[in-house]
């Protein structure tokens, strides 16, 4: 992040076409809150919204399933995919249960996220803390400069400072600045994108903007390809006011496009057709 102002996340709101982004997505969310199934049926939307999610997240991953294939599967030991799309289905349910220590800990939550998409997948001492210099990062789609150790504690430290001392920047941009800097420091030796994307959905919950979870933003990442995601996020690697505009406008489509799945789900079940 390449902002000095006291609250740097604020000023990144008003970066242009950062505004329009922030609108667009609280009008989409507001439509799905209101569809009359929201009324009587939230839970069953929101579960659906935890699945799909989850099945974005790991197809981002590597693991790209066919939802049905998500629902029907049981186990999720053995090949390197099963293990993916393990990861992201414990991680989405773990989210909603670590809404309470991410304002006043988010290092503590982070730890956690990567203990539980770990899953005693890697080594005990590496799981659930950042790496240490020389320690190496399986993480195959963000080819960018691998942060070392000591930049990764220090760039760690300021985003959780930033988040425990609060911010009045829109959800939107709190989200997408922790889900971009996550990728960008890659802190852990494995599953940073999953964990990266799973922060993301806890800011946009915990912000308020998706209180019931009903927004799945790693649907709309997927959708829109692995190729279009690794270039936003490029952009937020220049530190440029373009690229971070980019990239926060680039989060707010996949917002949006969750909004749409969400929408989708609530009309199948006003159907009598989840």
């Amino acid at each position: 992040m390449s902002t000095t102002a006291s609250d740097p996340l604020a000023t990144l709101g008003s970066l242009p076409g950062v505004p329009d982004a922030v609108d667009s997505v609280r009008r989409a969310v507001d439509r799905v809150y209101g569809h009359r199934v929201m009324r009587r049926r939230s839970n069953e939307v929101t579960a659906e919204a935890a699945l799909r999610g989850s099945r974005g997240s790991a197809a981002l991953a590597g693991a790209d399933w066919n939802l049905e294939e998500v629902r029907r599967r049981t186990d999720f030991s053995g090949e390197d995919e099963a293990r993916t799309v393990g990861a992201a289905l414990r991680l989405t349910a773990e989210a909603g249960q670590l809404l309470s220590i991410w304002r006043q800990s988010p290092l503590r939550v982070l730890a956690r996220l990567h203990l539980v998409a770990a899953g005693g997948a890697a080594p005990d001492d590496a799981v659930g803390r950042p790496r240490l210099a020389g320690e190496s990062v399986d993480e195959p789609l963000i080819e960018a400069p691998l942060p070392g150790a000591d930049e990764v504690a220090g760039r760690l430290e300021g985003l959780s400072q930033l988040i425990i001392a609060g911010t009045a920047a829109p959800a939107l941009v709190t989200a997408a600045v922790v889900h971009g800097e996550l990728l960008a420091l890659r802190p852990f030796g494995s599953h940073n994108g999953l964990v990266a994307r799973t922060a993301e959905r806890i800011v946009l919950i915990g912000s308020g903007l998706d209180p019931k979870s009903v927004c799945p933003a790693e649907v709309g990442h997927a959708e829109q390809g692995r190729a279009a995601y690794v270039a936003a996020f490029e952009g937020y690697t220049t530190g440029t006011p373009e690229g971070l505009a980019a990239w926060i406008a680039h989060c707010g489509r996949s917002v949006e496009l969750g909004v749409r799945e969400s929408t989708a789900v609530c009309e199948a079940l006003q159907r009598g057709a989840a």
